[in-house]
């Protein structure tokens, strides 16, 4: 674990990889240490962000190594289930880039797990790792102007759901009705770094998100 000061008022803290990086951060906010304001995770750092007023960064950068990681970030929780309608724009195209056909190309897709690296991009843009590594296609040379909310996607190594409508150039696989982003929900992302999440293939996508927990 490599700590930097980033500024007057935050640690960088380099982890190393993603499950160390999204610990650490459970065990930060856990720790609920004064004068800290904000835990900003990465794919395999955690910004620390504090008020100088009440914090000082080299009391906290000792104490950031001492602090105990719990086993595993996402704790008992059941993976967050995402409905998709698979009638994306570009399935056909990531059939094409990958010699597999197109029920091969939503199979994989939907019998991957699926962990939220972090967020970004846009409110509730979870970056998810997991993609079967025959996914992994490019970015569109032409992003659109407008990608729909709820849009399904992948690019390189990561899978999303458009929280929403916005530009984008990932590859539209399918959509979901499930709300990712919504400001009356506390926190109003649906998704969370750590959080586990499952594609479950459907003819019509539900409202509303549902364990996996005694889904049949």
């Amino acid at each position: 674990m490599r700590i930097r000061r980033a500024g007057d008022a935050a640690l960088l803290v380099e982890t190393g990889d993603l499950e160390t990086a999204h610990r650490l951060h459970a065990a930060v906010r856990e720790a609920a240490v004064a004068g800290v304001v904000d835990v900003v995770p990465g794919e395999r750092t955690v910004l620390v962000v504090i008020d100088p007023a009440r914090c000082d960064l080299g009391r906290l950068a000792a104490r950031l190594p001492a602090l105990a990681l719990p086993e595993s970030a996402a704790g008992g929780a059941a993976p967050v289930e995402i409905p998709v309608l698979y009638d994306g724009a570009d399935v056909d195209e990531v059939a094409a880039l990958t010699g597999l056909s197109r029920d091969e190309v939503i199979r994989r897709h939907a019998s991957a797990a699926y962990t939220v690296a972090y967020l970004g991009f846009s409110p509730g843009f979870g970056y998810l790792t997991g993609l079967d590594p025959a996914l992994h296609v490019p970015r569109r040379e032409s992003p659109r102007t407008s990608v729909p909310a709820g849009s399904v996607a992948i690019a390189g190594p990561y899978a999303a759901v458009y929280p929403s409508a916005s530009p984008g150039g990932w590859r539209l696989l399918g959509r979901t009705d499930l709300r990712l982003w919504d400001v009356t929900r506390e926190p109003p992302s649906l998704l969370q770094p750590g959080t586990r999440v499952r594609f479950v293939r459907s003819a019509r996508s539900p409202e509303g998100a549902r364990s996996s927990e005694g889904a049949g």
